[in-house]
């Protein structure tokens, strides 16, 4: 099979992937979410996938998520471990971020919210399905795709899917970005996320200042605290703070979140240890408090893994492709299935730059590329 006559066409693929990209859809929109998974199936049942669709789960705190999808391609021995293609839908761009990352092509770049992380390598995996199909090209192994709705926070709604579902296949491909170097992902570090709270003492801010205890005034107080428990082992940090109603009221609550990575589980372990032991009350309320949030666990490549990725590291030299691999960081729904132990390659989707702001970008050549990739492998994994 000569995978570079597969007529991946960079300029058909923008032109049928820009709908995903203009259907906005950050997490916590539930609907937007939902609107954004719908398009996808769309697209693959018009392929030829038989879509079954996940109402959308519940978050940690009880909040509504996007619905999820399951994708099955017709094969001579469905329901049997297959390939199972893992994407999230979800972005963290809010509506109306087309205004200001609009869907645009320049050179060998294309804009747009979500289109690196992950709406395009989704689209990518799919169309190497489509091509295969179009080339009478059969795979040796059934090929699932699993849509998803809150990748970016954690996946604290849909981590059982994920793991229940991953357990029924032999092999695990995320295309999420695609490494600058066209590398992909073999092992990822482990994360928590933590919620934070201070708890303060009203009073007037004019009249009675002195009589109140700043919630506000604790948490920046803890904020350098925390962050400087950042080691090379272990690093932490504070991204979002909510607090306050008045100005004219010294503030009784400020809710904050942070985050850990560690390249080993053991050092994870031990940082949530330090924050947890933050936790201080004192009699009248007032005081500071640490709770856990989502954890993704330590992927670290083991055999399973690494010869997956020799796998790919064949079809990438048949394409003339150097393909290196490395664990990092970041989390993604392959830290799950990895640590399961199931053989799971991540970064399989285009590369591109400055995913999560204004600038995110991928780099067209490497849609081709990036689908002949996954093509090869679905071809030939068995």
């Amino acid at each position: 099979m000569d995978l570079n006559a597969l007529p991946f066409d960079a300029q058909s693929m923008l032109a049928r992937l820009r709908p995903w990209i203009e259907c906005e859809s950050p997490t916590w929109d539930a609907a937007a979410v939902s609107a954004a998974v719908g398009l996808a199936c769309r697209d693959a049942a018009a392929a030829g996938g038989r879509v079954e669709t996940i109402p959308g789960p519940k978050a940690t705190g009880g909040e509504q998520l996007g619905d999820c999808a399951l994708v099955r391609f017709p094969h001579a021995n469905a329901g049997e471990p297959g390939i199972l293609v893992m994407g999230h839908f979800d972005t963290v761009h809010p509506i109306g971020t087309l205004a200001d990352l609009p869907f645009r092509q320049e050179g060998n770049q294309c804009w747009g919210p979500g289109i690196l992380d992950m709406k395009g390598g989704t689209f990518t995996a799919l169309e190497a399905v489509i091509q295969l199909a179009k080339a009478g090209i059969a795979t040796p192994l059934p090929i699932t795709f699993l849509f998803t709705s809150d990748e970016e926070i954690g996946s604290p709604g849909t981590r059982a899917l994920i793991e229940a579902e991953a357990r029924r296949h032999k092999y695990i491909l995320v295309p999420e970005p695609g490494h600058k170097d066209r590398g992909v992902t073999t092992g990822r570090y482990a994360i928590a996320r933590y919620n934070l709270a201070a708890h303060g003492r009203p009073s007037h801010a004019g009249s009675t200042l002195k009589e109140g205890r700043s919630a506000i005034r604790e948490m920046a107080r803890r904020i350098p605290q925390i962050e400087d428990m950042t080691s090379d082992d272990c690093t932490f940090s504070v991204g979002v703070v909510h607090g306050g109603q008045w100005v004219n009221c010294v503030a009784t609550t400020c809710a904050g979140e942070a985050l850990s990575m560690a390249k080993r589980q053991a050092d994870l372990d031990a940082g949530t240890a330090r924050m947890l032991a933050l936790n201080e009350r004192h009699e009248d309320g007032t005081g500071f408090e640490v709770t856990m949030g989502v954890v993704r666990p330590v992927w670290e490549p083991d055999a399973g893994t690494l010869a997956l990725y020799e796998q790919a590291r064949q079809v990438g030299a048949d394409l003339g492709l150097d393909l290196p691999h490395r664990s990092a960081g970041g989390g993604s729904d392959g830290n799950f299935t990895g640590a399961l132990g199931i053989p799971t390659l991540d970064s399989l989707g285009p590369s591109g730059a400055h995913y999560h702001t204004l600038n995110e970008h991928i780099e067209i050549d490497t849609l081709p590329q990036r689908g002949r990739l996954m093509a090869g492998l679905m071809a030939r994994l068995a």
